[in-house]
């Protein structure tokens, strides 16, 4: 037992290393330069913008790169995704921002395992480009569930993904109305007009990733009940969706710059955010 308390000890200490604590606040950058990018993407078609584009954070990775410092922008992209997708796994692990160990804490402590995946997949995607390893070009969340679908019990395990999206996208709401995320703030630091800016571009983005992550799971909800990968759509389709329905560029507009917003969130996270502490 008390070997195991030392171990346990010197990953937390190891977690709190200010080297490692930087280059996680470098991955709240990336995270909102991605999102930002996103946003004023489909921004854009909103607008009727010939330059708009509906993608997801794979797709802003590519077209962020898209210049002559494009590699080095994507080696710093890497390193800060693979902090932030272990920051993700630290916060699962030790509840630094204190979550608790009640089945709502642990709710959002498997949320913050669930991040750090999709963190880690979108690294994952930047070093293959870096390689110089071949990437396919389409929807991620197409090619996911046409692999799904090829098991025997591939529509049953789409409808649970789906439920699962539809369900992160009602946490999303939540969280937007709760706003549990502004304890999370190093709220002595900023003064009240700050503080009250960032947890409102954090409500506005959670609402907005609400809205799409609840499109997207419905979308998976029938490509599990009709077998067809045709139905699932990831970011992108959800944003060509809401374009579809009345008002749509109304609707677009308002979800596209809670995109934005969220990415604002995560800059200011970069700053004021608490962070592992040799001592939680």
């Amino acid at each position: 037992m008390a070997t195991i308390q030392s171990h346990t000890h010197e990953v937390r200490r190891a977690a709190a290393n200010p080297g490692l604590k930087l280059l996680q606040r470098l991955g709240y950058v990336v995270r909102g330069v991605l999102y930002v990018t996103m946003g004023v993407l489909a921004l854009r078609i909103a607008l009727g913008k010939p330059d708009g584009r509906a993608t997801d954070l794979n797709g802003s990775l590519l077209f962020v790169i898209g210049n002559p410092l494009g590699k080095w922008l994507l080696l710093g992209a890497i390193i800060g995704l693979a902090a932030y997708s272990l920051w993700g796994l630290i916060r699962a692990a030790f509840d630094p921002l204190h979550r608790g160990s009640d089945p709502s804490g642990y709710m959002e402590r498997l949320g913050f395992v669930s991040s750090a995946v999709s963190y880690a997949a979108i690294a994952i995607f930047g070093l293959q480009i870096l390689v110089g390893a071949k990437v396919g070009g389409g929807d991620p969340t197409q090619t996911t569930i046409a692999s799904v679908l090829t098991h025997p019990a591939g529509g049953a395990l789409t409808l649970g993904i789906g439920l699962a999206a539809i369900g992160i996208g009602i946490g999303q709401f939540i969280e937007a109305y709760r706003a549990v995320f502004k304890r999370d703030l190093k709220g002595a630091e900023m003064t009240e007009s700050e503080r009250k800016i960032v947890v409102a571009l954090g409500r506005f983005g959670m609402f907005a990733r609400g809205v799409t992550f609840t499109i997207i799971g419905w979308f998976l909800v029938q490509a599990g009940m009709q077998h067809d990968v045709s139905k699932a759509q990831g970011f992108g389709g959800a944003f060509l969706f809401i374009l579809s329905q009345p008002y749509g560029p109304v609707l677009l507009a308002i979800v596209a710059l809670g995109f934005v917003a969220l990415g604002l969130h995560s800059f200011a996270c970069a700053r004021w955010v608490r962070l592992m502490d040799s001592s939680t």
